[in-house]
Order: C-alpha cells, then sequence, then structure tokens
C-alpha cells in the first residue's frame, strides 16, 4: 500500500504541474496508477489536447504495470537499475516500446497522421493504455487503417508483469509459454538433451510450467465459449471477440458495437460481459474454485 500511496502522490502532483486541477490530477492519479481507466471527462484523456500531459500519463500507467514488488525493492535500496535487472520488467517494456514504434511508423506511412510526432505521442500512448489494460484513450483507435484495430486488442492479451494492477495473462506467463516451446523444440531435435527452463537465472520446475499451461489453456476455453455467447447474443463476430477480449483483459474499449461503450448490447450480453470480467480479474481459477462444491466442503 505504501508503494501504491506514492506512485499515486507522484502521479497526482505530476498531472498539476502538466496544468490539471487539483481535483482533475487526483482523480486520474487513481485512475492511472490503478489502471482503471476512469475519467472525469466523456472524452477521456483526449479532452486535455495535451502531448506532455500524454506522455506523463504514459509513465505512469509503465508505473501501474510493473511488479509492485519491484517498485519496493528500487524505493527501498535507493537503485533504480533494479527495474532493468527483472527479467520480466525488462520483457515488458521491451513489448510494449516494439509494438509502439511499429505502431507509430504505420500509423505515418498510412498518413493517418500528419508528422511523425503525432503518430508516436498517439501510438505510445494508445499502446501502453492497452497493454497494462488502463483504458484511457487519446484517440479513436477503431480509425486507425489496415490491421492496427486488431493488433491493439491482440496486444491487451499480454497484459502487465505480475504483482502489478495491470489485466491480461501478464509477461511472466507469456514468457514462460514461450521458453516452454522453445524448450520442446529442443528435445525434439536432440532427445536425449537435459536442459531446464530458465526465466532469467531461474529454473523453472514442471509443476510450475504445468500450472502456466493449465491456466492458459483454460483461458482459451473460456474465451472461446464466451465468444460464442456473445454471438449467440446477438453481437457480430468481431464485436463479439472484442467485447470478450475487453472483458477478461479488463480493458475498457473494444470494436464494433462495443467500440465505445456496452449501453447498446443486450442485457444478457452484458452479463456475459460481467462473468468475463470477474474472470479475467480474478485470474479464473479462483472463481472456478470458489464454485465448486469441493471447496465448500472443505
Amino acid at each position: 500500500w505504501l508503494v501504491y500511496v506514492i506512485l499515486t502522490a507522484a502521479c497526482a502532483f505530476s498531472y498539476w504541474l502538466g496544468g490539471l486541477t487539483p481535483l482533475d490530477a487526483l482523480e486520474h492519479s487513481f485512475s492511472t496508477i490503478s489502471t482503471g481507466g476512469f475519467s472525469t471527462h466523456n472524452e477521456s484523456f483526449a479532452y486535455f489536447n495535451n502531448p506532455s500531459l500524454n506522455f506523463i500519463c504514459v509513465l505512469f500507467m509503465i508505473a501501474g504495470g510493473i511488479n509492485f514488488s519491484v517498485h519496493f525493492l528500487v524505493f527501498s535500496t535507493g537503485k533504480p537499475l533494479q527495474y532493468l535487472a527483472d527479467i520480466e520488467v525488462r520483457s515488458f517494456l521491451m513489448i510494449l516500446f516494439t509494438f509502439a514504434g511499429l505502431l507509430a511508423l504505420f500509423l505515418y506511412l498510412s498518413n493517418t497522421y500528419s508528422n511523425f510526432f503525432d503518430s508516436i505521442n498517439y501510438s505510445l500512448f494508445e499502446v501502453t493504455s492497452v497493454m497494462t489494460s488502463t483504458g484511457f484513450g487519446v484517440a479513436d483507435f477503431t480509425l486507425w487503417p489496415l490491421f492496427m484495430p486488431a493488433l491493439l486488442i491482440f496486444i491487451s492479451f499480454i497484459g502487465g508483469c505480475g504483482g502489478s494492477t495491470a489485466g491480461g495473462i501478464k509477461v511472466m506467463r507469456i514468457l514462460t509459454l514461450f521458453k516452454q516451446a522453445a524448450h520442446e523444440a529442443f528435445i525434439l531435435l536432440h532427445p536425449k538433451a537435459v536442459r531446464p527452463v530458465r526465466i532469467g537465472n531461474r529454473i523453472l520446475d514442471e509443476k510450475t510450467t504445468q500450472g502456466i499451461w493449465g491456466f492458459f489453456a483454460l483461458y482459451v476455453i473460456v474465451f472461446v465459449i464466451m465468444t460464442l455467447c456473445m454471438m449467440l447474443a446477438g453481437l457480430d463476430q468481431v464485436s463479439a471477440f472484442a467485447a470478450v477480449a475487453t472483458c477478461i483483459n479488463n480493458l475498457g474499449p473494444g470494436l464494433g458495437q462495443v467500440s465505445a461503450t456496452f449501453a447498446g448490447i443486450s442485457d444478457t450480453a452484458k452479463l456475459i460481459g460481467v462473468a468475463a470480467m470477474l474472470l479475467g480479474r480474478l485470474e479464473i481459477f479462483t472463481l472456478l474454485i470458489i464454485l465448486t462444491p469441493e471447496f465448500w466442503r472443505s
């Protein structure tokens, strides 16, 4: 809680220096560090129309997407380089800035914005907002050309770091899945080799990797079932996919019928979205275990 208070206070002070009123600065600081995305204005962060504020917001959205244990380590030791010493934080930042750079390049080349600075401004903000599941907006990314709107929805599946306020699958799980897949490919080529799965300097035991694969499999199954249920409730394929993605990843904005709000969809679809949000926030296993009879008999 101390780390959260420090980050929120720093965020509010930065927003105030950036030109927000004290009330707006305080309210948006809570929403930023919590990666909640709620704003006091209907236009979200686009209301301020201030690139400097956008970059301040990006900085603190990233802070909200980083493991709070790493924040505590940095604050207690006074060594900011501890952020880069953590492989999950390094991977999180590398993925975020890579996608932001690629989207900025495509936005510029497609003449969506008149200059490269605007492309970087909007791309960096939207990618950070989506990946950390904050949901703030400075542009309507559903109007971006080519594959970019769909890519942003897919980025939301990655999420932030474990132990952060962000949603999504989480970067450490994604890293483990890729490491395990590479390990299996290596074993196929070298069946007699003995090489453990490593994340940084840590060797992952079989129980940990099995648990992550189990979570991922259940995540995909739940996602597919809920997408089909959304379609049964009257949404088209794109809207159903985006609605479940934005709910289960605790994001906010989607595509199609749910690009701006869920107000126009049926009550049944809204209830499916509620269930998806609960499953995403509690990371599926927690909610499913609570609903099993064995849990209450134990």
